[in-house]
Protein backbone atom coordinates (compact mmCIF):
# COMPACT_ATOMS: atom_id res chain seq x y z
CA UNK A 1 0.00 0.00 0.00
CA UNK A 2 2.75 2.41 0.95
CA UNK A 3 4.69 1.71 -2.25
CA UNK A 4 1.65 2.34 -4.44
CA UNK A 5 0.92 5.59 -2.62
CA UNK A 6 4.55 6.66 -2.97
CA UNK A 7 4.46 6.05 -6.74
CA UNK A 8 1.23 8.07 -7.05
CA UNK A 9 2.82 10.83 -4.96
CA UNK A 10 5.84 10.97 -7.28
CA UNK A 11 3.62 11.07 -10.39
CA UNK A 12 1.60 13.94 -8.92
CA UNK A 13 4.83 15.75 -8.07
CA UNK A 14 6.17 15.42 -11.61
CA UNK A 15 2.85 16.54 -13.09
CA UNK A 16 2.69 19.56 -10.79
CA UNK A 17 6.25 20.59 -11.70
CA UNK A 18 5.39 20.30 -15.38
CA UNK A 19 2.18 22.34 -15.08
CA UNK A 20 3.93 25.05 -13.08
CA UNK A 21 6.73 25.32 -15.64
CA UNK A 22 4.23 25.62 -18.51
CA UNK A 23 2.50 28.61 -16.94
CA UNK A 24 3.35 32.10 -18.12
CA UNK A 25 5.25 34.23 -15.64
CA UNK A 26 3.40 37.29 -14.32
CA UNK A 27 6.62 39.22 -13.82
CA UNK A 28 6.49 39.32 -10.05
CA UNK A 29 9.53 40.73 -8.21
CA UNK A 30 11.06 41.97 -11.45
CA UNK A 31 11.65 38.51 -12.84
CA UNK A 32 10.34 37.17 -16.14
CA UNK A 33 7.13 38.29 -17.78
CA UNK A 34 7.39 41.42 -19.87
CA UNK A 35 6.46 41.33 -23.52
CA UNK A 36 7.65 37.79 -24.08
CA UNK A 37 5.05 35.47 -25.56
CA UNK A 38 4.56 32.17 -23.83
CA UNK A 39 3.35 28.80 -24.94
CA UNK A 40 -0.08 29.43 -23.47
CA UNK A 41 -0.84 33.13 -23.32
CA UNK A 42 -4.62 33.30 -23.47
CA UNK A 43 -6.61 34.02 -20.37
CA UNK A 44 -8.63 30.79 -20.64
CA UNK A 45 -5.60 28.53 -20.69
CA UNK A 46 -4.09 30.45 -17.77
CA UNK A 47 -7.23 29.85 -15.71
CA UNK A 48 -7.21 26.19 -16.74
CA UNK A 49 -3.59 25.76 -15.69
CA UNK A 50 -4.27 27.55 -12.41
CA UNK A 51 -7.11 25.14 -11.64
CA UNK A 52 -5.02 22.12 -12.59
CA UNK A 53 -2.21 23.39 -10.34
CA UNK A 54 -4.62 23.79 -7.43
CA UNK A 55 -6.03 20.30 -7.93
CA UNK A 56 -2.56 18.76 -8.14
CA UNK A 57 -1.47 20.69 -5.05
CA UNK A 58 -4.47 19.33 -3.14
CA UNK A 59 -3.67 15.78 -4.27
CA UNK A 60 -0.04 16.32 -3.28
CA UNK A 61 -1.14 17.41 0.19
CA UNK A 62 -3.43 14.41 0.61
CA UNK A 63 -0.78 11.91 -0.48
CA UNK A 64 1.83 13.58 1.73
CA UNK A 65 -0.41 13.33 4.78
CA UNK A 66 -1.33 9.74 3.92
CA UNK A 67 2.31 8.72 3.64
CA UNK A 68 3.08 10.40 6.97
CA UNK A 69 0.18 8.61 8.68
CA UNK A 70 1.21 5.25 7.20
CA UNK A 71 4.80 5.78 8.32
CA UNK A 72 3.72 6.62 11.86
CA UNK A 73 1.64 3.43 12.18
CA UNK A 74 4.43 1.07 11.18
CA UNK A 75 5.80 -1.10 13.94
CA UNK A 76 8.94 0.48 15.26
CA UNK A 77 11.88 -1.81 15.91
CA UNK A 78 12.90 -2.13 19.50
CA UNK A 79 16.11 -0.56 20.64
CA UNK A 80 19.17 -2.72 20.19
CA UNK A 81 20.06 -1.97 23.81
CA UNK A 82 16.81 -3.59 24.96
CA UNK A 83 17.64 -6.77 23.05
CA UNK A 84 21.22 -7.16 24.27
CA UNK A 85 21.71 -10.03 26.73
CA UNK A 86 22.72 -9.05 30.22
CA UNK A 87 26.29 -10.12 30.95
CA UNK A 88 27.79 -10.77 34.34
CA UNK A 89 30.52 -8.33 35.31
CA UNK A 90 34.07 -9.66 35.02
CA UNK A 91 35.33 -11.19 38.26
CA UNK A 92 31.92 -12.07 39.73
CA UNK A 93 30.80 -15.68 39.67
Amino acid sequence: MQTVLLVIHLLITCAMIGVILIQRSEGGMGLGGGTMGGLMTTRGSANFLTHITAILAGCFLVTSLSLAILASHQSRPASILDQAPMEKPIGSQ
